[in-house]
């Protein structure tokens, strides 16, 4: 799965044990994560609607994020880095990462240039451990 804003694949585990997993991976490359929205039970809660799992991980590189932050403090409008796991209609389950380098490329500061292909590559490393 590639779009102008996102990579990602499928994964052949069940959704519960993709959420360990890449939780796991992003520890690997320095991610911690801050936000953890299941989407699936907001929609039930908040609209009767069901719909197959669905959790959005807010990913944030401590380090890297504070470089940002000195080198353009309106950045925090585009952080943490999104990543999304979640199971279609199949049961099949997909592992998708917001592409830093296509959002912070909004931004027009070589410095936060720099940054984002550093935590894209991140990124990619984990994409390609799962």
């Amino acid at each position: 799965m590639t779009t102008k804003y996102g990579f990602g694949k499928t994964i052949l585990v069940s959704f519960e044990d993709a959420i360990d997993v890449v939780i796991a991976a992003l520890k690997t490359e320095g991610f911690g994560v801050l936000t953890d929205i299941d989407v699936q039970a907001t929609l039930k809660d908040k609209l009767g609607e069901e719909m197959p799992p669905y959790r959005i991980l807010g990913a944030c590189n401590p380090p890297l994020a504070h470089k940002a932050l000195i080198a353009e403090p309106s950045i925090g409008l585009l952080l943490p880095c999104n990543v999304v796991v979640r199971q279609d209609e199949a049961g099949t389950v997909h592992v998708e990462f917001m592409d830093p380098s296509a959002v912070l490329g909004m931004v027009d500061n070589p410095a936060v240039h720099d940054l984002a292909q550093d935590v894209t590559e991140r990124l990619n490393r984990v994409l390609a451990a799962l």
